[in-house]
């Protein structure tokens, strides 16, 4: 089941002729952790991913690794409080399963956001089920 997420944003990317900045590798990068020994880097330069519910609509927020969500500023930009997505529920809201969410060949509908905390590296990288964009 992990393939067919992976062959979903492979062909979202090929939309753009992006294909080839996906790489693969044979060992886990579902979290921010795995992702960095994966690379070899910082892990802040790791973007993550989270689902949250808005009331009843998914979102994902992509955040840089080393970063929490403060749950005031939360609060204050959505005007609820931060719920993420049960794991059981990822899959069918978002369109991956947890650990290899990612903001590309999601479901329609599902608004990504991106925190002010990527602007402060120059690079990053996304994790994708067993693989990472570029």
């Amino acid at each position: 089941m992990i393939k067919i997420s992976i062959e979903k944003v492979k062909n979202y990317f090929k939309k753009f002729g992006l294909e080839d900045r996906i790489i693969e590798f044979d060992t886990s990068s579902a979290n921010v952790e795995l992702a960095a020994a994966a690379l070899n880097c910082e892990p802040e330069r790791i973007a993550k991913s989270l689902s949250f519910l808005l009331k009843d609509k998914p979102v994902i927020i992509v955040t840089a690794g080393d970063v929490k969500i403060d749950n005031k500023k939360f609060k204050n930009i959505f005007g609820s409080e931060a719920k993420m997505i049960e794991k059981d529920r990822v899959e069918e809201l978002i369109g991956h399963k947890v650990g290899g969410v990612c903001p590309f060949a999601i479901k329609d509908g599902v608004d990504v956001y991106l925190d002010e905390s990527l602007k402060r590296l120059s690079q990053f990288f996304l994790p994708a089920v067993p693989a990472i964009v570029l």
